[in-house]
């Protein structure tokens, strides 16, 4: 035989062993661990299958005195949690001890996925402020007269399974938290009687997302009848606005941010921080809830004529000043009173002070809205 028939031979030789070597191997990857040559269980039948992940959970601090019917109101939560694949809600009731603030903490240890307040503004404003730099969703639920926050939002006010909807789906928006302090260098301050750590009153230190003001406004809240805003809602201020609209003016100063001190004369003193009021009268035109800026107005009319110009610049939305109203925007401010004035907080009554602080934390509030779920942008 020939050299090159010979190598012909080799090849052919070479390439049998190859096919055969790669064929035993093949096979030996597949045979059991004891060389039986049983097939090997697949790879994945050694999982086991996961757990579904579980059902998220809201919590709703609710007021219990502003329903009729508890268990129909927690039914219709239930039933819009159920449509939207989450488990049933915590109900937290708040007490007349505690108008809140309790509650949420305890809706935060549970690690709930939301946090709703179902109640008036008071409730409103209590669970906010313990929202306040969690990053917890905060769902705002329609059960008071007002509900200033949620309108100035446009989240569903007078249908409470839309409104609990918007809360489970819809997308974040995050606000500003404005704090007043009452008589910040007065380290004397006690609790009044009966005012505990859940309390409205008592304390120092308050957080508002709508407005706060002191003088006028403060005085028409603490004198309306609770029982006629149940049965009439907003209309129920205009009796006492009636009463208090020409008490006398009080020299008031203010100190916005670094700026030098004014000083004027006032019947009230507003500061915002959504611009929307009761009857949908927007106050402070300028305001929005997350510029990180306060808009505070000064009213000081002398007579019918003058509140009449006042009317007409607020219902106008002008947003210059002039010797009735005056108009001032700022991030922080100090304002003094020559006598002491009744203080509001989101219509709270929350005392009395001749000196206050206030000063805002920008974006601190996580506040579902209308919208597709998905965080607004940073």
């Amino acid at each position: 035989m020939s050299g090159t028939a010979w190598m012909w031979v080799g090849i052919g030789v070479a390439v049998v062993f190859a096919v055969v070597g790669v064929y035993l191997l093949l096979t030996s990857r597949d045979a059991g661990d004891d060389g039986s040559g049983e097939a090997r269980p697949a790879r994945g039948s050694f999982r086991q299958d996961a757990d579904p992940p579980p059902r998220k959970r809201a919590a709703v601090v609710v007021n219990p005195t502003k329903f009729d019917d508890l268990e129909e109101v927690r039914a219709v939560l239930a039933k819009a949690c159920t449509a939207q694949d989450w488990d049933e809600p915590l109900l937290l009731e708040t007490t007349a001890e505690d108008v809140g603030y309790g509650q949420t903490r305890r809706a935060l240890e549970e690690k709930v996925d939301l946090v709703c307040a179902l109640g008036g503004d008071g409730t409103v404003r209590a669970v906010g402020e313990e929202l306040v730099g969690t990053g917890v969703p905060f769902g705002l639920l329609p059960g008071g007269t007002g509900n200033l926050l949620a309108r100035n939002l446009e989240v569903p006010v007078d249908d409470l399974a839309k409104a609990m909807t918007v809360a489970l789906t819809g997308r974040n928006r995050h606000i500003d938290a404005a704090w007043m302090t009452l008589d910040p260098e007065d380290e004397t301050v006690e609790l009044e009687d009966g005012a505990g750590e859940g309390s409205s009153t008592g304390r120092k230190r308050y957080a508002f997302f709508v407005m706060a003001g002191l003088g006028l406004d403060a005085a028409i809240m603490e004198s309306t009848d609770e029982e006629l805003k149940k049965r009439i809602g907003w209309a129920a201020y205009v009796p006492s606005g009636f009463r208090h609209w020409l008490r006398d003016r009080f020299k008031v100063t203010i100190s916005c941010d670094a700026g030098a001190p004014e000083t004027q004369r006032a019947r009230m003193v507003v500061i915002g921080n959504c611009g929307r009021i009761t009857g949908g009268i927007d106050l402070l035109p300028d305001a929005e809830p997350d510029d990180g800026m306060l808009d505070v107005i000064v009213l000081a009319p002398r007579g019918v004529a003058a509140w009449a110009g006042v009317a007409a610049r607020v219902v106008t939305r002008s947003d210059k000043s002039a010797p009735s109203l005056s108009r001032m925007k700022c991030a922080g401010a100090t304002i003094e009173v020559d006598e002491r004035q009744s203080v509001q907080v989101d219509g709270d009554i929350i005392g009395e002070a001749r000196r206050l602080r206030v000063e805002i934390e920008p974006r601190a509030l996580t506040v579902r809205v209308n919208g597709t779920k998905a965080a607004d942008a940073a």
